[in-house]
């Protein structure tokens, strides 16, 4: 049974309460540091910063509607090795799924990190968000997350997060609860793993009902987010159902490999996309110019994402980094959760889901596809 609490919110001030929260934590003698999304006094954007120091957490903002980057790679570089000392993480849904994929890829460790999960009303693009953050100043967040909970999902937010059924936090050490709490008055702090209930004694935090309306405002949440992601299935897969189709999809790819950097799960040292594989003679281009009449340069870039979608598709969380670091705005979020749907289905396997739960492929499975072999 988790051990729940509530937070006092104080001055209806949710982020200031959060950093409060979050200080305690830093001081509780536990953590040695907390990896926290941190206003950049360099510029007006949000970025994870490892934090130390109790008074730097003055500029933390877990709340705020940025999402630069799938942190999950961060947390398995601070985690691969022994660094002696706890380290908290404050992760989104999809930030923590993508790192149980990562642990069962031998990419980071559990046994240093405590996870701080909370409620995700989602986040903008990065274009989105720094517009945003222009015309509403210093109440951005605060005003983005009331609209949130009232239900007033802006068009604005990615279509990642507006497509994404997992609002909650699973998987996490303890749990900042927004939905269904009077937030201006309290915040509900849930443990709910061993290390997580670990953490909540030291905080000395009193045990207390979960809130009456939780279950309700997640159930309609997520029957929003439910219904935009069978509509965007439906429109993507009708975009694609033709190579055809598929290489106009594509067709703006410029082979930045901006989305293989920025996808949390894709973790090969070397892509063989870089490698001696794809760096073509010059005669080769002229061959291929001279049967085809014309060929598209850079070449290869149909190949390339049927490639990663290939080899992606069963380790796929939705964060929707692939189509924030696309220059030329291609809509690849969407083609990789609809192809990653159907294929993560078809092996009964739901990407993050559990650390114990090994990924497709990697493990023999006597009966499984029989009816493919027509095997009775």
């Amino acid at each position: 049974m988790a051990k729940t609490a509530q937070i006092d919110v104080k001055a209806q001030d949710i982020p200031g309460s959060l950093r409060g929260f979050l200080r305690s934590v830093l001081e509780s003698g536990d953590i040695r540091a907390i990896l926290v999304p941190l206003h950049l006094p360099m510029k007006n954007t949000v970025m994870p910063a490892l934090v130390s120091d109790p008074e730097r957490l003055k500029d933390a903002d877990p709340l705020a509607p940025a999402f630069p980057m799938n942190t999950a790679k961060v947390v398995s570089r601070l985690t691969h090795k022994p660094s002696g000392g706890k380290i908290a993480a404050v992760l989104r849904p999809c930030e923590i799924r993508a790192f149980v994929e990562l642990v069962k890829l031998k990419q980071g460790k559990t046994d240093e990190i405590v996870i701080i999960g909370a409620d995700c009303p989602g986040a903008y693009g990065n274009r989105d968000y720094l517009r945003f953050v222009a015309e509403n100043g210093t109440e951005s967040t605060m005003k983005f997350y009331r609209d949130s909970l009232s239900g007033k999902d802006s068009e604005k937010l990615s279509s990642a997060c507006k497509s994404c059924e997992f609002p909650v936090p699973e998987g996490a050490d303890l749990l900042i609860g927004l939905l269904g709490s009077d937030t201006e008055k309290q915040v509900m702090i849930q443990a709910l793993t061993p290390k997580g209930e670990e953490l909540f004694g030291k905080l000395g935090l009193s045990e207390s009902a979960e809130p009456p309306g939780r279950k309700a405002a997640v159930e309609s949440l997520i029957a929003r987010r439910k219904a935009y992601r069978d509509k965007m299935f439906a429109e993507t897969a009708q975009s694609v159902d033709s190579i055809g189709k598929l290489t106009a999809y594509l067709a703006d790819c410029v082979n930045c490999y901006n989305c293989r950097v920025a996808c949390p799960v894709c973790y090969c040292k070397e892509c063989v996309f870089v490698t001696d594989v794809f760096d073509h003679d010059p005669s080769q281009y002229l061959k291929w110019a001279e049967r085809k009449g014309a060929v598209k340069m850079p070449a290869d870039t149909l190949f390339y994402h049927i490639t990663r979608l290939a080899h992606m598709s069963t380790a796929c969380v939705g964060c929707g980094q692939c189509s924030n670091a696309c220059p030329n705005d291609i809509r690849l979020a969407e083609l990789f959760r609809t192809v990653a749907y159907r294929t993560q289905k078809a092996f009964d396997y739901e990407a993050g889901r559990s650390l114990e739960e090994a990924p497709p492929l990697s493990v023999f499975r006597e009966a499984e596809f029989a009816e493919i072999e027509g095997i009775k």
